[in-house]
């Protein structure tokens, strides 16, 4: 059960204002290797081991768009 906020847990204006936070870095700047790989596969199998008259059927459909881009 979420606890309920009340004005005792609340911070004062003074304790929001002495906050200290900074800024981050570029996303570019945080990475040291930029690596973007996709690698859409398209796998199906069938068998008919020891089987005598029957068919087998396996199919494998894919739709994998990969849109990338520099910033």
């Amino acid at each position: 059960m979420p606890k309920e906020a009340n004005k005792a847990d609340a911070l004062s204006r003074d304790e929001l204002e002495s906050q200290v936070g900074e800024q981050l870095p570029d996303r570019e700047q945080m990475s040291l290797i930029n690596a973007n790989v996709a690698a859409p596969v398209n796998l199906a199998l069938a068998a008919n081991i020891l089987s005598d008259n029957s068919l087998a059927y396996a199919n494998a459909q894919q739709t994998a768009p990969i849109t990338q881009n520099n910033m």
